[in-house]
Order: C-alpha cells, then sequence, then structure tokens
C-alpha cells in the first residue's frame, strides 16, 4: 500500500509541475492559444481549468502525503537494521557475567620483608 501511495504522490508532483508551468503568470499560458472567444474552451474556461486543476492536485498532494505517513512500514526488517541497533542487540547483560572468585594475598610468604627491618 505504501508503494502504490508513493507512485501516486510522484505522479501527482509531476502534473502539478507541469500544471504550474503551461500556466502563465498574467493570465496567459496555455490560455493564450485561443484567440477566438466562440472557441468550444475559451480563454476564461481555460485558466479556470487550470486553476482548479492546480487546487485539486495541490490538496490530492496533501492528502496522499498525510496518508503515505500512516501506512510507513514500522516492522524492523533484518537487512535495515541500523549499526548501532545491532551493537545493542547483540551486547552482554552484565550482569550475566559470572563472577570470578578472588583469591585474598598469603600471608605466610617468607620472601616478603616486614616493615622495620
Amino acid at each position: 500500500m505504501y508503494t502504490l501511495i508513493t507512485v501516486l504522490i510522484i505522479i501527482a508532483c509531476v502534473l502539478l509541475i507541469l500544471i504550474v508551468l503551461v500556466q502563465n503568470s498574467k493570465g496567459g499560458g496555455l490560455a493564450s492559444n485561443f484567440q477566438a472567444s466562440n472557441q468550444i474552451m475559451g480563454v476564461r474556461k481555460t485558466t479556470d481549468f487550470l486553476e482548479k486543476a492546480t487546487w485539486v492536485l495541490a490538496a490530492s498532494l496533501l492528502l496522499l502525503s498525510v496518508l503515505g505517513s500512516a501506512f510507513i512500514p514500522k516492522t524492523p526488517q533484518e537487512g535495515n537494521q541500523s549499526v548501532i541497533q545491532k551493537q545493542i542487540d547483540n551486547a552482554v547483560d552484565p550482569n550475566a557475567v559470572p563472577n570470578f572468585p578472588t583469591t585474598a594475598p598469603s600471608n605466610d610468604d617468607s620472601s616478603q620483608e616486614t616493615p622495620g627491618q
């Protein structure tokens, strides 16, 4: 589902770019090609269509972006784990390490000199 939404976002972006590039900032653009007012799709209808198409594509882009964020895959896959997460998973628990007994120093060592001699 996430891949489908991503593809629809890309299509909406490309169409929005094309619609905006077709428009002229002074009201010309695609509408300037239609000089006669008695044609089926005149100047006013073309600019209305382009404006409505811009708003519809912008709204659909916003909606698809929100839907896309809701469908982001949440389960981490084995190959996509970060290095830090792998180190955390493989870390040794310090409480699980056995404690080795410590030996007290022996006092019967005759080679030691006693203080004061």
